[in-house]
């Protein structure tokens, strides 16, 4: 019995030095773990899609460093302007959009939200002012408008910057925010933050029964859910 108990200890010993010797190569050779749930940074570059590509094109093309059509595709000729921008700015010269680059070029882009609680309570409130009484699509789709603005480089970069952006909801101003908010529209902006666009991607939204604006009737309209027309 006591032979087998020394056994045992022995081999328990031999295991515990194995583990401490690759723990050791591990740490020393640069070696991490695999993390969970940790984010990366997307950039855009090489095979790339998307509105941020196509603002990168936008502003290389207004310095004639990008001279085809903006098609919101990291192809070759974007690598290239985006090579020769960084070289004249004195950047590392990588052909990749990181942050830097892209706040040399002037860019700002946002990211769509996660459907916490009080993104959803807000994003909720906005929805019931401008859609109540709308299709409970049209209602999700604009809660989805207000998202996708967050993504274009045009608008502000957070939901409440969107929400609260000057002149951009009349119902801010006109007291429908601060109505109570009906249960359709937090399971709308559930939805929409989640990632239902029914929308198609619009920016823009309007009423043509409520709107004289030139502006919005010259969008080209994606979708026409209920009284709302859903504009790029």
């Amino acid at each position: 019995m006591q032979n087998k108990m020394i056994l045992l200890l022995k081999g328990g010993v031999i295991v515990a030095l194995n583990l401490f010797v690759i723990a050791a190569v591990m740490l020393f050779s640069g070696y991490t773990l695999p993390s969970q749930g940790n984010s990366v940074d997307a950039l855009s570059k090489m095979g790339s899609r998307g509105t941020e590509v196509r603002e990168i094109q936008k502003k290389l093309k207004d310095r004639g460093l990008y001279n085809i059509a903006v098609d919101g595709i990291y192809g070759k000729k974007t690598e290239e302007g985006v090579r020769k921008f960084q070289k004249q700015q004195g950047l590392a010269v990588d052909g990749i959009a990181g942050p830097q680059t892209l706040k040399r070029l002037g860019i700002s882009i946002g990211k769509k939200p996660t459907a916490t609680e009080a993104n959803v309570n807000l994003l909720a409130r906005i929805i019931s002012a401008e859609s109540r009484g709308e299709p409970y699509t049209g209602q999700v789709a604009v809660g989805a408008v207000i998202l996708n603005r967050i993504e274009h480089p045009s608008f502000p970069d957070s939901l409440s910057g969107v929400i609260y952006q000057p002149g951009a909801f009349t119902a801010i101003t006109d007291g429908q925010f601060n109505q109570p908010v009906s249960d359709s529209a937090y399971k709308a902006a559930r939805d929409a933050l989640n990632g239902w666009d029914p929308s198609g991607g619009a920016i823009y939204y309007y009423n043509p029964a409520k709107t004289s604006n030139k502006f919005m009737h010259s969008r080209p309209v994606i979708v026409t859910i209920g009284k709302h027309r859903f504009c790029s």
